[in-house]
């Protein structure tokens, strides 16, 4: 049986957790950060954790993660 090829691009952003979650970095903390309050900022530093729906297909993309 052939190997799973790992989506490269999707490996560099999820990580697993202990229990087999997806972690994701949040969005919009890159740029343009004098605009936004510090508590938003403070919150977007914190990683997020994908919803199942959305997890069933990145851990296509990541198999052996």
């Amino acid at each position: 049986m052939p190997k799973l090829k790992t989506n490269r691009g999707a490996a560099k952003r999820f990580k697993k957790t202990g229990t087999g979650k997806i972690r994701a970095k949040k969005a919009f903390a890159r740029h343009i950060l004098t605009k936004k309050a510090t508590n938003r900022k403070r919150g977007l530093r914190r990683p997020k954790l994908i919803e199942k729906t959305d997890s069933k297909g990145i851990k296509k993309l990541i198999p052996y993660i």
